[in-house]
């Protein structure tokens, strides 16, 4: 998936998320992205977040900690 594309994603989940207040929001985020990414998309979120901001929102990374890193293969 292009960079573009997963950054939009995840802007748009927090986007519709933000109405709950800002805590819910994201907690919400994060259960979001754990319960419907697979791990690939998981794997490129955090190459993204580890190479910098990539654009986005403050929501989605605040939410970043709570969000599962995949486990590297052995």
């Amino acid at each position: 998936m292009s960079p573009e594309k997963l950054v939009r994603m995840a802007n748009q989940i927090a986007l519709a998320l933000e109405p709950r207040g800002h805590a819910e929001a994201v907690t919400s985020v994060a259960q979001h992205i754990n319960d419907f990414w697979e791990p690939r998309m998981r794997k490129q979120f955090f190459q993204l977040l580890d190479q910098g901001n990539a654009g986005f929102r403050p929501v989605v990374l605040e939410a970043a900690p709570a969000i599962r890193r995949p486990a590297e293969a052995a």
